[in-house]
């Protein structure tokens, strides 16, 4: 009571109209919270990715330009190093291993990678997070990436044993450690990170020179660059100098694997904060529209008479900009408190798939700053236009009741319906015609409730179809075995012999530049037998292709990045080859959603490489009962470079997808829900305010409470239901949206939505919708009748 005596007038009304709208403001607010809790959301965990990996990049010297070789000179190195622009280098060796890890039944694959045997690493230096770095010297001592030691549950002193060049030898961790270079470790053949399967161990070079035959040379090379450096002029540098020694195109750190990923996902963060908000801000903005316009048409003679007394335009103006203020205050708070929590989980998410040495959630003032900025913004826009509306009236003017609402006959075939529909009916359908673009707008408010919910739940089916035609129709295989180096057709009855083989399928893979005039890319051009079984070449309509004799087969990314269509010569880098430039012509256009997938018929893929026949490994097909022998023999065979295995990668696939989608879903759930029932809730009050003295006259009349609500209920219905065919079209815009932001040389998500998805998100929404009717309904069941009744009109 004494606060409210220190109040003026106008802040009176305004804390007594807070209390009496509060279940309306409310409903306005959590809309707004939405788009706030996503902003902050979306824009705190990019600020949090970027910025941790912008530092761990730094302080740990994370590399600009990557480069592989088969075996080159030490004496190379200086050469590379004295490149313009180069401002650090390092020189290492890097080779694929065999893991086997005891008690796990199947073999894993890993990569050895030199370190220094005397200080740290000039380039890509690791974050010891326990133990040590092994000691020079020291043939079996190493240090393991922390996911891998996590998914094993090692520390240092534990140990596990490794095929390096055909020998078996047992390493012992000394430490683990994170590395720049491995924030995303997949290992190879798989989609996503298996932690279990793959490892990325460091030993000293002197350990890793005699081991692999490397005494005094190096296969793989990183270099930072100075500022303003040119670094594809580095890159082309590089390359020629590397070329003579087997030397692979040079990449740049937006190429490199685990940079790239962390890249996608940035983008996918940044789409989300300039997609999902607007949105929410948009539905809160009509519905502040809604409510001012309504609360101001009651008010019109109180503000007709602040202005007869004296109070300008400007106060009254400020008088009703508070109370919208207050409302997208209500929804900052919590949209605020909601992103911040989200956003933890988020971090806490990330960490599984990320490994940085720290990941937090930053919530810095300027990001509230801009959600509260943007939310108020809104609100205040979408008032706008009832403000300036009531301000503009001379006191007289406002002071008199507005003119009555004209209603006419309904146009053509709506006036037949009504010998049809009862006369309750008809009159929700006149209300709706004489306000037709507030039904319109609610109509598209209770739409993006729809849309959605069928963009949360499309990838179900879209995954579920990659599922299918990634691991059941194009691969077919039980394991896909590549050779520590390539190896004379010989191997393939090698691989035959293996246990439990039914079938055993050679491939070969050979690194290239693809072009046409400006537009390149590199590939690896896989060559695959014409009556290949385990591995099926699918079109774009996913039927099987017969590999033709001579010509490639683009997967439709890389014939759209490339500008490339059946007909068309390519021209091919073969790097492998001493970069030697060849042409083919492309045969046809496939499909592929994992990478740049190019194939061709194996033989000629021999005849156009011309170093003979030479295989890069073999898909076989094993007997399930056979798999336990075969896995102790791959642990045992020196040629084996690495091993994936489908099983494992479909079952990992499935498992990440799913926690992801369900975590998507469930969030996509509530949002769609808090917008059903703001916008129905809110545009049932405000029908409600319009109809209380007809639904009054009803119940005078002898109708029943059931009869004198239908009116409101089925005007609320007929938005309902319009709006289910136009979420559906939304969804599917926005689905669509959703794959071709998915869209990158990584991989690719098909667009499949089920029709079970439109069902299940239009269910949910009239859920959601009945419920708030029915919560509105409840107040024409306790119309106070005879005040309703005497209220003026």
């Amino acid at each position: 009571m004494n606060l409210m005596a220190h109040l003026t007038i106008l802040d009176r009304k305004l804390v007594r109209d807070l209390g009496r709208l509060w279940a309306q403001i409310l409903a306005v607010a959590l809309v707004m919270a939405c788009g706030v809790a996503t902003l902050v959301l979306s824009l705190g965990a990019y600020r949090s990715l970027e910025e941790t990996r912008a530092t761990f990049y730094d302080r740990y010297r994370f590399a600009d330009v990557f480069a592989s070789a088969e075996r080159a000179p030490m004496r190379l190195a200086d050469r590379i190093a004295n490149i313009p622009g180069v401002a650090r280098s390092q020189f290492r060796i890097v080779r694929s291993v065999v893991i086997d890890v005891e008690g796990m039944r199947e073999p894993a694959s890993g990569i050895a990678v030199s370190l220094p045997d005397h200080g740290e690493p000039a380039l890509n230096r690791l974050y010891v997070r326990s133990g040590r770095l092994p000691l020079p010297g020291r043939q079996n001592e190493i240090a393991v990436i922390e996911s891998f030691a996590k998914a094993h549950g090692f520390g240092p002193g534990d140990a596990f044993s490794a095929i390096l060049n055909g020998r078996k030898q047992k390493l012992t961790i000394t430490g683990v450690v994170l590395s720049p270079e491995y924030v995303y470790a997949i290992g190879p053949g798989d989609i996503v990170p298996t932690p279990s399967r793959f490892a990325v161990f460091f030993m000293p070079r002197s350990a890793l020179e005699g081991l692999f035959d490397m005494d005094g040379a190096f296969n793989d090379v990183a270099l930072s660059l100075r500022s303003g450096a040119q670094t594809q002029d580095v890159m082309d540098r590089v390359d020629r100098l590397l070329e003579p020694f087997g030397g692979r195109a040079a990449r740049a750190r937006k190429d490199q694997t685990s940079n790239a990923f962390l890249d996608s996902e940035l983008t996918e963060l940044k789409a989300m904060a300039f997609v999902i908000p607007p949105i929410f801000l948009f539905v809160a903005a009509f519905l502040v529209n809604m409510i001012l316009s309504r609360l101001i048409a009651l008010e019109r003679e109180q503000i007709g008479l602040l202005k007869a007394v004296g109070y300008g335009r400007m106060p009254i103006a400020w008088h009703y900009s508070k109370l919208v203020i207050a409302m997208a205050f209500v929804g900052l708070a919590i949209g605020s408190a909601a992103g911040a929590w989200l956003g933890r989980g988020m971090a806490e998410l990330y960490s599984k798939f990320f490994s940085f040495p720290f990941l937090v959630f930053r919530e810095s003032p300027d990001l509230y700053a801009i959600a509260g900025f943007v939310t108020v913004g809104a609100a205040l826009a979408g008032a706008a236009r009832a403000i300036f509306a009531i301000v503009a009236l001379p006191p007289a003017v406002a002071m008199r009741p507005p003119a009555p609402v004209r209603y006419r006959r309904l146009p053509g075939a709506a006036n037949m319906l009504k010998s049809v529909v009862s006369p309750t009916t008809t009159m929700a359908m006149r209300h709706l015609m004489r306000w037709p673009l507030r039904a319109g707008l609610t109509t598209l408010g209770i739409s993006f409730s729809v849309a959605l919910l069928v963009t949360a739940w499309f990838s179900t089916g879209s995954i579920n179809f990659m599922i299918e035609t990634l691991f059941y129709r194009a691969e077919r295989q039980d394991a896909t075995i590549a050779f520590f180096d390539r190896k004379a057709p010989s191997a393939l009855d090698d691989a035959r012999h293996l246990p439990g083989t039914i079938r055993a399928e050679p491939f070969r893979q050979e690194p290239a530049i693809l072009r046409n005039g400006q537009y390149e890319r590199q590939i690896s051009i896989e060559g695959l037998p014409p009556d290949s079984d385990l591995t099926k070449v699918l079109d774009i309509d996913l039927n099987h292709v017969t590999l033709p004799s001579g010509g490639l087969l683009l997967s439709e990314r890389v014939a759209d990045v490339l500008h490339l269509r059946p007909g068309d010569m390519a021209t091919l880098e073969l790097i492998a080859q001493n970069h030697r430039v060849v042409q083919a012509p492309v045969s046809a256009v496939v499909q592929s959603y994992i990478g740049l997938s190019v194939y061709m018929d194996l033989d000629a893929l021999h005849r156009l490489a011309g170093d003979g026949e030479r295989l890069s490994g073999v898909r076989v097909s094993v007997d399930a009962n056979a798999l336990p022998a075969l896995y102790r023999t791959i642990k045992e065979t020196p040629a084996v470079g690495s091993i994936s295995l489908l099983d494992n990668s479909r079952l990992q696939f499935r498992r990440t997808i799913e926690d992801n989608i369900t975590i998507m879903t469930t969030v996509y759930i509530v949002l769609a829900v808090i917008i059903t029932f703001g916008v129905i809730y809110n545009s049932a009050r405000i029908q409600l305010a319009e109809h209380a003295r007809e639904l009054a006259s009803l119940r005078v009349l002898g109708f029943t409470r059931g009869e004198a609500s239908s009116v409101l209920l089925i005007e609320l219905a007929i938005l309902i239901a319009l709006a289910q065919p136009l979420g559906w079209i939304l969804g599917y815009g926005f689905s669509w949206s959703v794959v071709q932001g998915f869209d990158s040389d990584l991989f690719r998500i098909p667009l499949v939505i089920e029709p079970s998805t439109f069902a299940k998100a239009s269910l949910v929404v009239m859920a959601a919708g009945i419920v708030s009717s029915l919560i509105v309904r409840r107040r024409v069941d306790r119309l106070d009748l005879v005040r309703v009744l005497k209220t003026r009109e």
